[in-house]
């Protein structure tokens, strides 16, 4: 683990002692969240970095944002060009700003303002670098995550670490629960206190240990697929890492289904009646339970390719299943 401390105390949290001129790189509600925050507290905003808009695509939120406020914005295709170094030296901002950016920021780019620049990442690095690094911890079944301001590198999420906050993982969160309650809120704090920490010279700057690192990538589709001779846990944690997107799925009587909300249960005893997993258990009025090994997995909200998103008990009714409901005198007791 990094030693402590990384993060102030209200007390110990350096005061602002001038208005800050920002270099802002960023995209969608979490960078809009940030920009918001900076400019309600009197900070200057010399000009913003966003990703051209795709072809076809809504203009990015941020993006939209700060034109409407009339504030300098930058779309350039790559931030390893000459143009966009131009860019940032003309803005000759205090500090740069990495609100949720997926373009590669080279050293060149980054540390051309005065007091160089610092980056949020969703996760307590250097566990969980990369860029689904929200979903995997909820995966694997961690009961803790949080954010981390560090100095970005030409190594990726690798940088030194500026500051750390921590939250728990409920059991039952999901990914929006993880995200929209806690990351998101916890993201636009840190990146205040670290900008305020920086910009007085009091902060540290911490090494990520490499012995302690991890790496995953995106969990898309493949990696969202539910394996139901898996354990019960393993299953449940998956569908809660990937709700609401990209939602863990399954074929459901010849259809493929995403899953959202459910509910796990515990079985406890052997029972004699075939079940194996994947297996439907049983449908009552709200859902459609499915085997797993070690419990039970209470589908009850799911949608089907092509389809919006429904009850699993709908999705039961409209191919005629009836209610069985045996299931539940073999769930061990809460």
């Amino acid at each position: 683990m990094l030693p402590p401390p990384l993060g102030f105390t209200a007390d110990q949290r350096p005061r602002r002692t001038e208005i800050a001129r920002i270099a802002f790189i960023g995209q969608q509600d979490f960078g809009k969240a940030v920009l918001e925050a900076f400019l309600a507290r009197g900070d200057t905003v010399a000009g913003v970095f966003c990703s051209p808009d795709k072809p076809g695509a809504k203009p990015d939120v941020l993006k939209a944002d700060a034109q409407e406020r009339g504030l300098r914005v930058f779309s350039f295709p790559s931030l390893r060009s000459a143009e966009a170094e131009a860019a940032m030296r003309s803005l000759q901002a205090d500090i740069g700003i990495m609100a949720y950016v997926l373009q590669f920021a080279p050293q060149s780019f980054v540390n051309i303002p005065k007091h160089g620049t610092i980056q949020y990442h969703p996760s307590l690095l250097p566990r969980h670098r990369g860029p689904s690094s929200i979903s995997w911890p909820i995966a694997l079944g961690a009961r803790e995550t949080g954010v981390t301001i560090f100095r970005p590198t030409d190594g990726l999420d690798e940088g030194p670490v500026v500051l750390q906050k921590k939250c728990t993982i409920a059991p039952d969160d999901t990914l929006g629960d993880v995200y929209f309650k806690k990351l998101f809120p916890l993201g636009v704090e840190a990146l205040l206190e670290a900008t305020d920490s920086v910009l007085a010279g009091r902060h540290r700057e911490q090494p990520q240990d490499e012995t302690l690192a991890t790496y995953e990538g995106w969990l898309h589709d493949e990696e969202a697929e539910i394996h139901w001779p898996g354990h019960v846990d393993t299953i449940y944690n998956l569908i809660r890492a990937c709700n609401p997107a990209p939602g863990a799925w399954m074929m459901l009587d010849g259809v493929k289904v995403r899953v959202y909300d459910c509910r796990k249960h515990v079985v406890g005893r052997f029972v004699s009646r075939g079940h194996k997993p994947g297996d439907v258990a049983g449908v009552s009025e709200n859902s459609i339970v499915v085997w797993a090994q070690g419990g039970l997995i209470e589908l009850l909200k799911l949608r089907p390719e092509g389809g919006g998103k429904m009850g699993a008990g709908d999705f039961a009714r409209q191919r005629g299943w009836p209610i069985s409901d045996a299931w539940r005198s073999w769930v061990r007791p809460a």
